[in-house]
């Protein structure tokens, strides 16, 4: 939403960035074309995928946080299956959903099932989209499952499901670095200051988001972008919980590394990269250096996140 805004509001245009925008199915699939400057900057989850490239010497780093905790993730299970699986532990061998072998779902369903002594080997995991975990809790193809707003919402709603673990209070350390802004780092460096606008035109998107987050005065307008750009309806806007943002784009580098320590101890990547080849902070520090210091309008507020 906060790119959308950035568009809308014409924060790019001001700075004479043309935006392109390209929808991708996810950002794993889309790294070789950030790797080779077919696409400067990708927004998306984080993944294996993107240690994977920096282990092939790819010039791709993160620049800017894009989504973090609370992010209200949920494991679900299935409503008939309320008698069988009361506890955390009861998942072992039963078969559960995840949008991707690789994906950051991976790494906050596995830090959710680790108090009961568990990992992703002890399930049965198969990959299905969000959208369809809701027909698989119907025909009951799978038994429990990862899930977001709205897929998750819906599934609860409807008592296909119900909520065995609340993510954003199972991971830690906290806020969670979940979705990235990652940049091509050889356009960036061609290109520094157009670069430096970009980020700063997604910080000004960010902050205008977090003020409608926190019931500011801007947030009928932030509803009525997220219904015309189809990302939810009226009354899921306004009737359920928003996940947060940084108002700078700072990713929680305690978060980050906590993440690629689960991913090198799950084998889904094979080397370790100190922070700062993870995360260039620069283009955080800038935006924030370059807005001054993020002041809620609304006051009263009492949400965490998006401070």
């Amino acid at each position: 939403v906060g790119t959308y805004i950035a568009i809308d509001k014409g924060y790019f245009r001001n700075a004479g960035i043309d935006v392109d925008l390209e929808p991708a199915q996810s950002a794993g699939a889309v790294m070789a074309m950030l790797a080779s400057n077919r696409i400067q900057v990708v927004e998306g989850g984080m993944a294996a995928s993107y240690w994977n490239a920096l282990g092939q010497g790819m010039p791709v780093t993160i620049a800017m946080e894009r989504g973090m905790t609370p992010l209200n993730h949920t494991l679900l299970v299935r409503a008939d299956l309320a008698g069988k699986i009361k506890t955390i532990a009861d998942l072992k061998g039963h078969s559960f959903s995840e949008v991707s072998a690789d994906g950051i779902q991976q790494y906050e369903a596995g830090k959710a099932i680790a108090p009961a002594g568990l990992h992703m080997k002890d399930l049965d995991v198969r990959y299905i989209p969000y959208p369809q975990l809701i027909v698989a809790f119907q025909n009951g193809a799978v038994d429990a499952g990862m899930s977001i707003p709205p897929f998750s919402d819906a599934i609860i709603d409807r008592k296909l499901g119900f909520r065995l673990v609340d993510i954003d209070k199972a991971v830690q350390p906290t806020p969670m670095a979940n979705v990235v802004y990652m940049i091509n780092t050889d356009w960036a460096k061609q290109n520094p200051k157009v670069a430096h606008n970009v980020f700063v035109a997604l910080a000004r998107g960010a902050r205008d988001y977090c003020q409608a987050y926190h019931g500011g005065p801007n947030r009928e307008y932030v509803i009525n972008l997220m219904i015309e750009k189809k990302i939810g309806t009226r009354d899921m806007l306004e009737g359920r919980p928003w996940a947060a943002r940084d108002p700078n784009g700072r990713v929680n580098r305690a978060s980050m590394l906590d993440i690629q320590d689960w991913f090198y101890n799950e084998g889904l990547v094979k080397q370790k990269f100190p922070i700062d080849r993870l995360i260039d902070s620069s283009y955080a520090d800038e935006a924030a250096k370059e807005l001054g210091p993020f002041e809620l309008i609304n006051k009263t507020s009492q949400l965490p996140g998006c401070r």
